[in-house]
């Protein structure tokens, strides 16, 4: 692909973003995002929680352990080693 091509789907995919959050929000508020209207139950924000924290850890982690690993990484997922 050449590089316009790539730079019009990203914008075209963040265009597309704004536009869903537009018709969604219907009057959210910075408050209304982070404590969710106070209609989440306890269990579904700990798993949200430690949905993200895990996410974050192996985003920066799992790198670091494909090259130290000798890529073996795939195998231990695929559940060969």
């Amino acid at each position: 692909m050449n590089p316009t091509t790539v730079i019009l789907f990203i914008v075209g995919y963040f265009g597309l973003l704004m536009l869903i959050s537009h018709f969604t929000s219907k009057g959210a508020n910075n408050a209304s995002f982070f404590i969710g209207g106070n209609k989440s139950p306890w269990y579904l924000v700990a798993f949200g929680m430690i949905g993200a924290s895990l996410s974050g850890v192996t985003f920066i982690s799992v790198p670091g352990w494909v090259a130290v690993s000798k890529f073996s990484y795939m195998q231990m997922v695929m559940g060969k080693n």
